[in-house]
């Protein structure tokens, strides 16, 4: 079982229009306090000679937005002026499964993950904890570790189906995420994180009323990991980072992850 919390706050340029919900804003301002329950089990047989598991992962917290103005409501209305939005709740849920080999310091993974569009979402709103659609999101990584060292990168392309309230799809995009850290003891892991985020197609859709509007941004910080015994259980956890930068058409932020790991009885 993991428990991680997610803290993001975000902006978007006040002089860039930008499409959110169904409405085009100016300005915009957010923030979210979410936790993440991932509950998962692994197979105990091997399937084409990997670890297979499966788990499911919701989230549940907090997220409230600002902007300074919005040209264009959800119906076509037109607004102006400073605004704001709050709403607390559960988002989508996510179910992922996976295949991991291992080869002495030598790891592969390949992954699938959809989200089942079931969380808070209303398109009359600013703010929302469900994408108001479906998506799919495949990859695989490579782990590098030989008990001092540990090198990750995971690289996955996510396609996501049109929401049918906003009229919008949002286009094809690759990601690639990755992690660099030394154990300085059995225990305790010090290093980097960070992600690249490129939108391979354009968005589409009659919704789509700020053109293709393809984004990227880039984003790198610290992180912090700790074993450590719960009784005759060891227990994980993590604290990690990011700041974001070199953003196109994409709010530019930080946001920080922390996460405990419980291994469950059989």
């Amino acid at each position: 079982m993991a428990f991680v919390y997610y803290h993001a706050k975000a902006s978007e340029g006040s002089g860039k229009p930008f499409p959110r919900g169904g409405r085009t804003t100016l300005g915009v301002n957010a923030e979210a306090d979410l936790l993440f329950l991932g509950p998962a089990y692994t197979f105990s047989e091997p399937v084409f000679g990997a670890q297979a598991a499966v788990s499911l992962i919701a989230p549940v917290g907090r997220s409230k937005v600002s902007v300074d103005a919005t040209l264009t409501g959800p119906r076509g209305r037109s607004f102006s002026g400073g605004t704001d939005d709050a709403l607390s709740g559960s988002g989508d849920v996510y179910v992922q499964g996976s295949l991991k080999w291992n080869h002495g310091s030598h790891n592969f993974m390949v992954y699938s993950m959809g989200n089942l569009p079931v969380g808070a979402y209303d398109p009359d709103r600013l703010v929302n904890l469900g994408l108001g659609h479906a998506a799919l999101d495949v990859g695989g990584g490579y782990t590098f570790f030989d008990r001092e060292n540990e090198f990750t990168a995971v690289a996955g392309i996510t396609y996501n189906w049109e929401n049918t309230d906003t009229r919008y799809q949002n286009g094809i995009d690759a990601h690639l995420d990755w992690s660099a850290s030394h154990f300085f003891t059995d225990e305790t892991h010090l290093g980097l994180v960070g992600y690249f985020y490129h939108q391979m197609t354009g968005d589409s859709g009659s919704g789509a009323t700020q053109g293709d509007f393809k984004s990227k941004v880039t984003a790198v910080g610290p992180q912090l990991g700790h074993f450590f015994k719960v009784g005759k259980q060891t227990w994980y956890a993590n604290l990690k980072g990011y700041y974001e930068f070199d953003s196109k058409k994409r709010a530019e932020g930080w946001n920080t992850w922390l996460a405990l790991v419980i291994p469950l009885p059989e």
